[in-house]
């Protein structure tokens, strides 16, 4: 059963540029950087209450508005990251048997009495992976690898919190890594990009990535 592992949220942060002449040592502003909350969390429409993005153009907004990563991939990222915290990969919900394998976009879940979220796309890799981790090419690891996480868009509002399980209610079409290998690698399968771009449950963002594609 897929199980709340953790819930984070956070507020915009500035990160100083501390003058190494590193790559990565540059002021930005960020909301990558997620807190852990014990207590219930109300989920709105365009995501938790007191989680803030900095680049609203390519962060939060209804198709968006859970950033969700699989605590099942500790191992994997262990060697080169070593121990790591939940919300390290900026994610609000950390949860445990749930790959992208194994979920599709426009799978519904039900969390507690009244939450509703729907898988709507692969989450893509930002260049705040990698300033994060001080590692140049870490958003492209990530990418590669297929262990991107995804997101919910919410279809019910409510409180959730931690520990609470995802009961799966309705079951949708396309994989997350199917739609992760035909964004990054299968680019020119114009018969799966027809129907990744015509599917509801997909975000506009993606169904409009494919759409480009075709023309």
């Amino acid at each position: 059963m897929t199980k709340i592992k953790s819930l984070q949220v956070s507020e915009i942060r500035t990160i100083a540029d501390t003058g190494s002449g590193e790559w990565w040592d540059k002021e930005w502003a960020t909301g990558f950087f997620k807190v852990p909350v014990k207590g219930p969390v109300h989920l709105a429409y365009e995501g938790f209450l007191n989680d803030d993005q900095a680049d609203r153009r390519n962060h939060g907004g209804s198709d968006k508005a859970v950033c969700v990563y699989s605590e099942d991939y500790r191992d994997f990222w262990k060697p080169q990251l070593g121990d790591f915290e939940c919300g390290a990969f900026g994610e609000n919900l950390t949860l445990s048997d749930c790959t992208e394998a194994d979920v599709n976009v426009g799978d519904i879940y039900k969390i507690g009495e009244e939450v509703l979220v729907q898988v709507s796309q692969p989450r893509q890799p930002c260049w705040k992976l990698a300033r994060r981790w001080k590692i140049k090419d870490r958003t492209k690891q990530v990418e590669v690898s297929g262990k991107t996480g995804f997101y919910f868009r919410v279809l019910k509002s409510g409180k959730i919190q931690f520990g609470q399980e995802l009961e799966l209610v309705e079951r949708g079409k396309f994989s997350v890594a199917y739609c992760n290998e035909i964004l990054y690698r299968d680019k020119n399968n114009f018969a799966a990009l027809e129907k990744l771009a015509h599917y509801s449950a997909l975000s506009a963002s993606w169904k409009d990535t494919f759409v480009s594609r075709l023309k």
